[in-house]
């Protein structure tokens, strides 16, 4: 039976390892969009923090809880730091919205704000229309709105 110690160390672990590997998807998003200078910062405390953990999983190698809890750490830290970059809709993103009523739903986007490029196109059951638009990831939920509510039917 493991002591008390050795699970607040297999917990504290879990719990570095969860923040290295998220604040690491994090940093990844960040040089991605080149934003330098945070994508610095966290980088700098993602292995700080690694370091920390790493180092009592090998300073106790005849511990295999903490080699474990490090492996559940980074695991989990993948995930969560997924959830989190699904919370904080940084950057642009394209949208392709296709619908049978293209002219509509395009002067109603132009109407909110948006920018719209409008192509025509056959599908199976005759003409659609393709309708590009670049959007900060933030407000694709307000545009998925508005398209929707011009034409129900539309497809994005």
């Amino acid at each position: 039976m493991p002591t008390a110690d050795v699970l607040v160390t297999c917990v504290v672990i879990i719990l570095a390892r969860v923040c290295d590997v998220s604040l690491g998807t994090l940093r990844t998003i960040h040089v991605v969009h080149g934003r330098a200078a945070l994508a610095w910062v966290l980088g700098f405390f993602e292995v700080l923090i690694w370091l920390f953990a790493v180092s009592r999983v090998l300073l106790h190698l005849d511990t295999p809880l903490f080699a474990l809890s490090y492996a559940l750490g980074y695991a989990t830290g993948n995930y969560v730091g997924v959830r989190i970059e699904d919370r904080l809709p940084l950057g642009e993103q394209v949208v392709r919205i296709f619908t049978r009523c293209g002219p509509e739903v395009a002067t109603r986007l132009r109407e909110q704000g948006f920018r719209v490029t409008q192509f025509e196109g056959c599908g199976r059951d005759g003409l659609v229309h393709l309708l590009l638009i670049e959007v900060p990831r933030r407000q694709t939920p307000r545009l998925l709105a508005c398209a929707a509510d011009c034409d129900p039917n539309c497809f994005y």
